[in-house]
């Protein structure tokens, strides 16, 4: 039995009437052929899924009548935040997509010594947007209720100069990194993982990053692809650390 789930940024309240966001009410009545009477979930960020049933249709929009919400509980115990340096193309979405299916709590696009992706404040602003949109989809596919908050990019250094995240541990991947993921101990406040673009760290992201506190993972002997190296970390530290 299918799972219809649509984001709503929006107050839900048991019994009312709402109309679908457009993208969503189109997705429901055209894409998945849905119809007056069935039932789909909504859910805001606030951690909860509220079921609905569709009440009315039309050229314009799609009415549900919003029940009574209830707390998923798809979010991992281990807090994890993403710092990721901006990849090309499609890379950064699959990126977002994957690290939102993996529970992480927080992404931070970076831009690094060797990033070959610049934004200027237009463009940052509607990359920030894009984001966030493609974060509130993976969320509705893989269950979760709470979105991960997604920054807007920013240098590297001008990010650890605001790091206030003191008692998480904090990691970088790098290809000689010391330390191995099965011998973390994570506290309550989780930890925070850098990954570097498609060129690596430079020397001088390494140092700021060794100055703020930054010690380097190794996942294994391969040098993997920015897209593939953070998914992977997050992956084995979710397994072993986490979700598990």
């Amino acid at each position: 039995m299918r799972h219809i789930r649509i984001h709503v940024d929006l107050p839900l309240v048991a019994g009312d009437e709402l109309p679908l966001p457009a993208q969503g009410g189109e997705h429901v009545v055209r894409v998945l052929r849905m119809a007056v009477g069935d039932a789909l979930a909504l859910f805001n960020g606030d951690g909860n899924d509220y079921p609905a049933t569709i009440e009315r249709t039309g050229k314009r929009e799609v009415v549900v009548r919003v029940g009574a919400g209830k707390l998923a509980e798809t979010e991992s115990p281990l807090q994890l935040t993403l710092a990721q340096a901006v990849a090309r193309g499609e890379k950064m979405d699959l990126i977002m997509q994957k690290a939102t299916e993996l529970g992480v709590m927080r992404i931070v696009p970076l831009l690094t010594e060797r990033s070959e992706v610049r934004l200027d404040a237009t463009r940052a602003e509607k990359r920030l947007e894009h984001w966030r949109s493609v974060v509130a989809s993976a969320c509705e596919q893989c269950g979760r209720s709470r979105l991960p908050e997604v920054l807007g990019a920013q240098p590297l250094q001008m990010w650890l100069g605001q790091l206030t995240d003191g008692d998480a541990l904090r990691l970088a991947l790098l290809p000689d990194g010391t330390r191995n993921a099965r011998d973390l101990r994570f506290g309550p406040a989780g930890g925070i993982l850098v990954v570097g673009p498609e060129g690596g760290l430079g020397d001088r992201d390494i140092q700021a990053l060794t100055a703020s506190g930054f010690t380097g993972l190794r996942l294994g002997p391969r040098i993997l692809r920015t897209e593939t190296a953070g998914m992977a970390a997050l992956a084995a530290l979710q397994a072993l650390h986490g979700d598990a």
